[in-house]
């Protein structure tokens, strides 16, 4: 079995191309595989690997004194796979760790508040409160918390001019802001206290951990939630739930959606059918074959597994 983790923290970060040689040297002596974002803002990834080996990593993150205990407070998400979802080991240097694209936004300079999952409820319960799902449109669609504003993004970057033409008006509000595992909310509300929102609040490890910790019959969240792995989505207590994906476009597909005479593994469904270009149509065409021809053969193919760390975008 191999342990996979994700992880992030922000902080302020110098030199981060001698970094980048350093994690990625300790990374591929251990066998470990995955991708590192590293910013002057901090450190997101997500990597695989031996349980012996990932457990070395996270002593020497947190310990070793060359990286001056930068990140001797990262918290992590573990989860199990009977092989390694990732096919090597990248360590990337980037100008954010999750792309807002707004110039001197960092939580290492203004940050909002955590809120833990048992006191989510009552913050949101609140009428003085605009809460604020800061995930993409694709993953809203199958689920979200209840009463909770959809900014209809389709990136990340699109946030500040929802904020901008839909929030200015809202300052005198308690704020209170989700995502999937908390780095986008957590940046998000560093946008807010920016733009004068004062009373700001995030919700600390994301939906991921209010599902894990709030039991089902006390819970608000509606629907399931997507997660950026094979899984696809997740319901109460992190099981699995119903949804496949179409790996054309990345777009969650219900049952029902999978029987469409528009879907067509790996190549469209229903959202993506009647935007595909002849030339994307026959790229992704190529894709899956490969894929398949890969399947017959009992190989992966790197491009059976696009998923893993995408909660940049």
């Amino acid at each position: 079995m191999y342990l996979t983790i994700a992880f992030y923290q922000f902080v302020r970060l110098e030199n981060i191309e001698q970094l980048q040689a350093f994690i990625l040297k300790f990374c591929q002596k251990n066998n470990i595989k995955g991708t590192i974002l590293l910013a002057s803002e901090g450190i997101n990834g997500t990597i695989s690997g031996q349980k012996n080996n990932i457990h070395e990593f996270l002593k020497f993150i947190k310990t070793d004194s060359f990286l001056k205990g930068k990140f001797k407070n990262l918290e992590y998400k573990e989860s199990w796979a009977s092989k390694n979802p990732f096919y090597r080991m990248k360590v990337r240097l980037k100008k954010e760790i999750v792309a807002l694209g707004v110039e001197g936004i960092s939580p290492t300079k203004k940050v909002g508040k955590y809120v833990n999952p048992e006191d989510w409820n009552a913050l949101i319960n609140d009428p003085n409160t605009i809460v604020i799902d800061t995930r993409n449109n694709y993953e809203v669609d199958i689920g979200t918390f209840k009463n909770s504003i959809n900014p209809q993004t389709e990136t990340f970057r699109e946030l500040p001019s929802f904020v901008e033409k839909n929030l200015e008006d809202k300052k005198q509000k308690k704020v209170a802001m989700f995502c999937t595992g908390g780095i986008r909310c957590e940046k998000a509300t560093s946008l807010m206290l920016e733009k004068g929102f004062e009373d700001v609040y995030h919700l600390k490890g994301g939906i991921l951990k209010y599902l894990e910790n709030i039991p089902k019959e006390e819970s608000l969240w509606e629907g399931e939630c997507f997660v950026f792995d094979q899984r696809v989505a997740v319901t109460h207590g992190l099981e699995e739930g119903q949804y496949d994906q179409c790996y054309a476009c990345r777009h969650p597909l219900s049952p029902d959606e999978l029987k469409s005479d528009k879907y067509t593994k790996g190549i469209s469904c229903p959202y993506c059918y009647n935007k595909l270009t002849d030339k994307k149509k026959a790229g992704v065409t190529e894709r899956q074959k490969q894929i398949m021809l890969s399947k017959l053969k009992g190989k992966n193919h790197i491009g059976d597994n696009q998923n893993f760390n995408k909660e940049n975008s």
